[in-house]
């Protein structure tokens, strides 16, 4: 089990793959910043469409994340 670890630890890339196919597999959009992006955050929807957005986290009374509210979303062509 180890090997797997490390191979996992060698490229930290790879986790951005695995959130990305998680939320994929929930149905859910999968939301990262690239370089240039400023306040602007991406979101990838399952079917591969892409938004520039801003958003908003809602928080539950014990101050865990429950939900992502989008207050901006421009599709990018």
């Amino acid at each position: 089990m180890a090997v797997s670890i490390e191979k996992l630890l060698s490229n930290l890339n790879n986790f951005a793959d695995l959130g990305r196919q998680k939320a994929f597999e929930l149905g859910n959009p999968f939301y990262y910043q690239e370089k240039g992006d400023e306040k602007y955050w991406r979101k990838e929807l399952p079917n591969g469409e892409v938004y520039l957005v801003i958003f908003e986290v809602e928080y539950d009374e014990e101050n865990r994340p429950v939900r992502i509210v989008d207050i901006f979303e421009k599709l990018i062509d």
